[in-house]
């Protein structure tokens, strides 16, 4: 699950980029057909937050499996990338 939210927020960031009142309009819509579809997991909230996903990590393949949404969500907080990553690895390490 957490390599489709990385995915999610990966389409979303190229698809709004930097335009501010068209991001808002379009998760709005994501939104509305996804939650439809899938259920309400896909608020205005989480698409935003699965977009700063993958701005936080931009590299799919230095995800860990082992790590929970939750973990990730926490993770995305730390704002520098050293830091990160470091706490990434030793969530991974020590369960």
């Amino acid at each position: 699950m957490i390599e489709a939210y990385w995915d999610i927020g990966r389409q979303i960031e190229e698809a709004i980029g930097n335009r501010a009142e068209y991001g808002k309009g379009l998760l709005q819509y994501l939104s509305k057909g996804l939650m439809g579809e899938f259920g309400k997991g896909f608020t205005v909230r989480n698409l935003q937050a699965m977009r700063q996903f993958y701005s936080a990590f931009t590299n799919a393949h230095s995800l860990c499996a082992e790590l929970s949404w939750s973990h990730y969500r926490l993770l995305m907080r730390v704002e520098d990338s050293v830091r990160r990553e470091f706490y990434l690895r030793e969530c991974a390490e020590s369960n």
